[in-house]
C-alpha cells in the first residue's frame, strides 16, 4: 500500500516553486515529474528556464490550474507561498524539509491545505535517482519512511 507521501505524487499536475537567487532550484523534483509524464510547471523569479522549459514568475502566470505544489524556497518565503497557493486553490502542498515554519503550517491548516513536511520530497517520487534512492532505503530500514 502506498504511503501518504507516495500518494501525493499521484496528482496529475504540479508546480515546483523555487528561488534560485537564494538556493538551488529543485531540479530533481522537476525532472522526476517530467520523467513520470506528469504535467509540471516551474516557478522561479530568478530564472528564465529550468531543464530547457520556460519558467513562470508566479501562479497567476501558469497556463492552467494545477493540483499540487512543491515548495523548496527559503524559510522566510514559505508562508507567503502558502498564501499564494491557497489563493490559487491548490490544496496539496509539499514543503521540502527544513523549509516549513510554524506560520506556514498554521496558514496551510487554516486554508484546508494538506501540507507534507519533514522529508525530502524526491525520496518518494518513483523511480528514485541517487542519492534519493539510497536515502529512501535508509529511512525504510529505520522505519522512518
Amino acid at each position: 500500500m502506498a504511503s501518504e507521501r507516495e500518494e501525493f505524487w499521484k496528482q496529475s499536475s504540479f508546480v515546483v516553486i523555487g528561488n534560485s537567487a537564494r538556493m538551488p532550484f529543485p531540479q530533481f523534483t522537476y525532472r522526476g515529474l517530467k520523467q513520470n509524464q506528469k504535467k509540471a510547471y516551474a516557478i522561479d523569479p530568478a530564472a528564465e528556464a529550468v531543464l530547457g522549459d520556460p519558467v513562470f514568475r508566479d501562479l497567476r502566470s501558469l497556463p492552467e490550474p494545477v493540483e499540487a505544489a512543491v515548495l523548496e524556497v527559503p524559510q522566510d518565503e514559505t508562508a507567503d507561498w502558502i498564501r499564494k497557493v491557497a489563493e490559487a486553490g491548490i490544496r496539496n502542498v509539499w514543503l521540502h524539509m527544513d523549509t516549513e515554519t510554524p506560520e506556514a503550517l498554521t496558514l496551510a491548516r487554516q486554508n484546508g491545505i494538506r501540507a507534507l513536511t519533514g522529508t525530502c520530497a524526491v525520496m518518494y517520487l518513483l523511480p528514485r535517482e541517487f542519492p534519493h534512492n539510497f536515502h529512501g532505503a535508509i529511512m525504510r530500514l529505520f522505519k522512518k519512511y
